[in-house]
């Protein structure tokens, strides 16, 4: 048996229908056959983790259905809820302060009361 029983039944999984999609090369390309190296050249990718958009034809699912194992493919509802989450993760935090002396009465005071007028 070629291949793991996960990739067959991934390339079996129905991908709902979009107008583009979203490939992007996860696989290094050393060591892969020349024909996969030239449909991959002709699909744009050059370099792992670079992501290109397609119109969906039926020429383009039949050079995905040929480097399969090399790309992940995304419609523009999955693209854009992942790229929505890395901004989410990426999105900067407030600063954590950290203050190594004691608090005095007077300074706790006024944060009660700042905290009470608020």
């Amino acid at each position: 048996m070629s291949g793991s029983a996960f990739n067959a039944f991934k390339s079996r999984v129905p991908v709902a229908w979009s107008p583009r999609l979203y490939i992007t090369l996860v696989r290094g390309l050393p060591g892969t056959r020349r024909l996969h190296r030239r449909t991959l050249e002709a699909m744009r990718l050059r370099r792992c983790h670079r992501t290109v958009e397609h119109r969906t034809t039926p020429s383009l699912l039949g050079m995905l259905t040929q480097v399969k194992r090399l790309v992940v493919v995304e419609t523009e509802e999955m693209y854009a809820a992942r790229r929505q989450a890395e901004e989410q993760r990426r999105a900067p935090r407030p600063p954590l302060v950290v203050s190594h002396h004691p608090p005095t009465r007077a300074a706790s005071a006024a944060e009660d009361a700042a905290a009470a007028a608020q």
